[in-house]
């Protein structure tokens, strides 16, 4: 039997019980602070990808300081887009950190390769994933959430539009479609494992299959096993 492999990307978030039914249509202003602070984060996160590029070329290592820090670009963008417009399952405002905050509502993290393949370095974030690319396009739109080293509104995909229904649901019935917060973070995960995949952060080919879910469960088919979480 083959088994599924797990995906060293973590991506976890849980629904608030009591969401106002009316705070999302002005969260996106309330995060433009932490918009502005991503900005500069991913174009200090392009010049990181491109010097951990040569570093895992020349000896197959990612530097764990800023692997460290990468993750922690991503972490910072996934809590204030689950907040502001990809879900917008919690009325907590996001913290201005790169590092885990455990009581936050919404969790990013990536296993530290130990070792990196140095031929895939070279193919993989373009020729490799452009099947995944033209999947998380129809997911994401032009809206990259920032994974592609920006976090400005183009237009929208599946991900703007279901969130944009579930909030809809939210302001009439008062509760959230808890089916669709699970499929929401599905697509999420299927977004930040391509993401980490084309940022070199991983050799895990990202896996064609929705994992839904508050929680990032491991698939209950045999798998190949993976260490621990965290950069």
């Amino acid at each position: 039997m083959i088994g599924f492999t797990v995906s060293p990307v973590r991506i976890e978030a849980f629904l608030d019980p009591r969401l106002s039914r009316w705070m999302w249509l002005v969260k996106w202003f309330l995060a433009i602070p932490h918009y502005i602070v991503l900005f500069f984060l991913w174009i200090a996160f392009s010049f990181v990808t491109v010097v951990a590029f040569f570093a895992i070329l020349f000896t197959g290592r990612y530097p764990r300081s800023l692997f460290g820090f990468n993750v922690g670009v991503m972490r910072w963008n996934w809590r204030v887009a689950y907040y502001a417009h990809a879900a917008l399952g919690t009325d907590r405002y996001p913290p201005f950190t790169l590092a885990e905050v455990p009581d936050y509502p919404a969790h990013f993290d990536v296993a530290y390769p130990e070792r990196l393949s140095r031929g895939l370095v070279l193919v993989k974030w373009w020729l490799l994933a452009i099947p995944q690319y033209i999947v998380v396009g129809m997911f994401v739109g032009d809206w990259g959430w920032g994974w592609g080293g920006t976090d400005r509104w183009h237009g929208g995909g599946l991900v703007f539009f279901l969130s944009f229904v579930a909030v809809i649901i939210l302001a009439f019935t008062g509760r959230y479609p808890v089916h669709l917060f699970d499929f929401l973070l599905g697509l999420a995960r299927w977004v930040a494992r391509v993401a980490a995949y084309a940022a070199l952060m991983t050799d895990v080919y990202p896996p064609f299959r929705l994992d839904m879910g508050a929680q990032d469960s491991p698939p209950t088919q045999p798998r190949a096993p993976a260490g621990d979480f965290g950069p």
